[in-house]
Formats: structure tokens, C-alpha cells, sequence
């Protein structure tokens, strides 16, 4: 599925005066495009049919009703979402609740995640994994966990890749990318500080950026060159990550698989290779 409202935020301040009318219609309160036809959206924002369906194309999509069918879909998606928020974990509940409140929290969170993923920027994503000389990890604190189980992944198969702990050997990896490095940020929030200042040092080398972050417009998603989102649905009280974490680490599993599936035979000749068997181990 293709983020409409991401998009729409994202384009309007490129757009033209029709264009802007349009988006800022939409945005004002999405849930009322869900029954307008195409020819009502244009009467509703004074444009034309014409104009709808060009700004559709130019936020990628093939038509209005490819778009519509997005938006409708994310509009439920976040309602789902909302509902669950109130799902929250409370001093009176048993531990029987508070299992199934987090297990089915982080399958939410999965479901959701995965339904937000769009192949062509997978795709992408995958494609720039495989051009680039190497693939230099960024996060903070349990996103720092996610980039390392990235990088212990990447070991396996011998593709280039750069992890450190530490914020500041992170900064100063950053300053040293060149064009053909890729970067991979991590942040739930998309708001990490220290995160930020290393993409945008990446971004002024000419580096590529994906960036693994919540499914809302930040200033992280801003930077980067491809996002893939994680759906938001951690816990209110969350002292840490919990379902953001879990639909983190999935993300990392399916951009190894399918960078796996394109070198396929060397990976699997890479992997038998790197394999540790623990029966030999005293």
C-alpha cells in the first residue's frame, strides 16, 4: 500500500495553486473523500477532473482510482490503529491480560507494518543495497539493536557493513561515507537527535538514505531517500521499545531475504561458509 497522507504532506510544498487546493482539501479532513467520486473531489476543492488525476499520477499513483482505494485503506488502517490505542495496559490487569495485550499489540504491529510496505520501494531499497559499496547503520538505543542484528545478517553473506555503539564513531562514520555508501537509519520516533545530525552528514556526502521509522510524517523521513514504515502502535506507557522493535527487526528480515534472493546461489554458498556449528564447540 502507497502512504497517501505521507505524500500529500510531503508534495505540497511543491505543488501549484490547483494542486495545493486539492491536497489541502484532503487533508482537512481526509475521511470525507471516502465516498466522493472523482468529479465531486474536483467540484469540492474548485479545480477540475483533470487536475485530480494529475496530481494522483505525480504522487504515484496510475489513476484517482488507485489513489482513492490508498487512502480508504490507510483511513481504516489508522482507525484500527486508534481503537487499539485503547487497548492500553492497566494496574488492574491480570498477567493473563497483560500476555495477550502485548502479544497481540506486536501482531498488530506486524499485520500492519506489512500492509503498509510497498513492493516498488522494497524494491528500490533492495536495488541500492546491491549497488552500494557498503551499508552503514544507524540508531539509538533499542533501534541500535535492531541496526546490529542488520549488521550481523549482512556479516553472513560478506556484504559490506558498518555498525558502531557509540553516537559520536557514529557521526564521524557518517562524515566519512562517499556517494557510493548507503545509509540505513533506524528510529521509531523519526525525532532521535543524534540519529538526525548522522543522516544529514550522510545526505552532504552524497550518500542514500533508507530510513526504518513510524508511518507519520518526521523530520527523519524528511531526509530520507526511501522510507519503509513501521505502523504506529507501541503502548502508551512504553518505557521502551516493544511492538515498534518487533516490526523493526521484520523489516530487516525482509530486506536480507530479498537481497538474499537476488544473489542467491553466492549467498547460499556465503552462508554455509560463515556457518558456526555448536556441536564442534568446547
Amino acid at each position: 500500500m502507497k502512504n497517501v497522507i505521507v505524500r500529500l504532506n510531503e508534495y505540497l510544498k511543491h505543488a501549484s495553486g490547483a494542486e495545493k487546493g486539492i491536497i489541502e482539501f484532503i487533508l482537512h479532513d481526509p475521511k470525507v473523500m471516502v465516498g466522493l467520486t472523482i468529479h465531486e473531489c474536483a467540484k469540492a476543492s474548485y479545480t477540475s477532473p483533470s487536475s485530480v488525476v494529475r496530481l494522483c499520477r505525480k504522487l504515484g499513483f496510475d489513476g484517482y482510482k488507485e489513489f482513492h482505494q490508498s487512502l480508504v485503506y490507510e483511513l481504516a488502517l489508522l482507525d484500527l490503529d486508534l481503537k487499539e490505542k485503547g487497548k492500553e495496559i492497566t494496574f488492574q490487569d491480570s498477567l493473563h491480560d497483560i500476555i495477550e495485550k502485548v502479544t497481540s499489540k506486536n501482531i498488530l504491529s506486524l499485520d500492519n507494518t506489512a500492509k503498509l510496505m510497498d513492493d516498488n520501494t522494497v524494491k528500490a531499497c533492495v536495488d541500492l543495497m546491491l549497488q552500494s559499496r557498503s551499508i552503514c547503520l544507524f540508531g539509538m538505543g533499542a533501534s541500535l539493536l535492531v541496526a546490529k542484528d542488520a549488521y550481523l545478517k549482512f556479516l553472513r553473506i560478506n556484504k559490506p557493513c558498518i555498525i558502531n555503539d557509540d553516537w559520536h564513531a557514529q557521526l564521524l562514520q557518517a562524515r566519512n561515507m562517499i556517494s557510493e555508501d548507503l545509509a540505513i537509519a533506524i528510529s521509531y520516533s523519526g525525532m532521535t537527535k543524534e540519529v538526525i545530525e548522522c543522516i544529514k552528514a550522510a545526505k552532504e556526502k552524497g550518500a542514500k538514505v533508507i530510513a526504518i521509522t513510524r508511518f507519520e510524517e518526521n523530520p527523519l523521513a524528511k531526509l530520507a531517500d526511501y522510507n519503509l514504515s513501521v505502523s504506529a502502535t507501541e503502548f502508551i506507557f512504553r518505557s521502551g521499545a516493544m511492538s515498534s522493535r518487533i516490526a523493526q527487526l521484520n523489516i530487516i528480515d525482509i530486506l536480507y531475504a530479498a537481497y538474499v534472493n537476488q544473489h542467491f546461489d553466492d549467498s547460499l554458498k556465503q552462508l554455509k561458509m560463515t556457518h558456526i556449528d555448536k556441536s564442534t564447540q568446547e
